[in-house]
């Protein structure tokens, strides 16, 4: 029996930073963590939602005035009842005038989704592409992606899965076999602070990421750069002895902070908890990547 349909927050096409080649990035809803510094804050929810772009707004109140619920608002302003949930009729939408209002989420089969990867095939053949899956977190659906994997190993696409690795150990077997790549996130070392910082531990993030390791797989370790958050001496040198330590490591990208979420945050009425912080400069990355090739490892800026 086919899976569920899967969550798709957006398919971004001709990407160059998600894996080997041009790549099709497809993100997929739902997150586990909340990490304070979340680019792609519309996809941690596993529903839909209603997004704001407040330029555009001309706060006519056209939305106001279609809801059924009474919940709809112009950028800005509070909702009628904020408390009663919408049903993301769509009505707010169609009657914006200035196409300020869209739905962050649809629901795809899972031979639809390929379909619309596979447009992208030349792209992939020519540059040694693929399709990379990221979110939210991938995981978070591991049935139908599983459907979605074995549908593209099929059609012999390359796939890479972009995690954050908090996920049941359950769900990662359900679906590594099929995944030709993949991009883990390490975020911290230190337990506290990733608790702190992503409302979750990082233990079964450590174990998956290890399980992967163990099994051959081939894994990209990617750590974002925060300025202030995880970026002291004592914790990037931890992790670069975590890194040393594990078997079989391609190759770790540290990926500097930066703040082309914030607008996505305003969007969505949340707040900005990082607040003042800047992206890391160019010689303070190149410091960070120092600790690691100091320990022999593949080390990198960037993605």
């Amino acid at each position: 029996m086919p899976a569920a349909d899967l969550l798709v927050g957006n398919i971004q096409r001709y990407c160059l930073h998600d894996g080997p080649g041009i790549r099709t990035t497809v993100f997929l809803q739902g997150c586990p963590l909340d990490c304070w510094w979340c680019h792609n804050p519309e996809n941690r929810f596993a529903r839909p939602r209603i997004m704001v772009n407040e330029t555009r707004c001309a706060v006519c109140f056209e939305c106001a005035r279609a809801c059924p619920a009474g919940i709809a608002a112009p950028a800005r302003h509070e909702a009628a009842d904020p408390s009663v949930a919408c049903s993301l009729c769509g009505r707010c939408i169609e009657a914006c005038p200035t196409d300020a209002r869209r739905q962050a989420g649809r629901s795809m089969t899972a031979a639809a989704l390929v379909a619309e990867i596979g447009k992208d095939a030349i792209f992939f053949d020519q540059s040694g592409g693929g399709v990379t899956f990221s979110g939210g977190e991938p995981l978070a659906q591991a049935a139908p992606l599983k459907e979605v994997l074995e549908l593209c190993r099929r059609r012999g696409i390359h796939t890479a899965v972009d995690t954050c690795g908090a996920a049941p150990e359950s769900d990662l077997l359900c679906v590594c076999g099929l995944v030709d790549l993949w991009l883990y996130d390490l975020k911290f070392f230190d337990e506290r602070r990733h608790l702190h910082y992503t409302g979750a531990s990082n233990a079964p993030i450590l174990s998956n990421l290890r399980l992967l390791l163990n099994r051959g797989a081939e894994v990209w370790l990617r750590i974002p750069v925060i300025p202030g958050i995880n970026d002291s001496e004592s914790e990037l040198d931890k992790m670069a002895r975590l890194a040393a330590s594990l078997p079989g490591l391609a190759r770790i990208d540290l990926l500097p902070y930066h703040r082309t979420g914030l607008a996505k945050l305003h969007r969505l009425g949340q707040p900005d908890r990082l607040s003042g912080i800047e992206p890391p400069t160019r010689e303070s990355l190149q410091a960070a990547v120092a600790r690691f090739t100091a320990l022999g490892l593949i080390a990198h800026s960037g993605g």
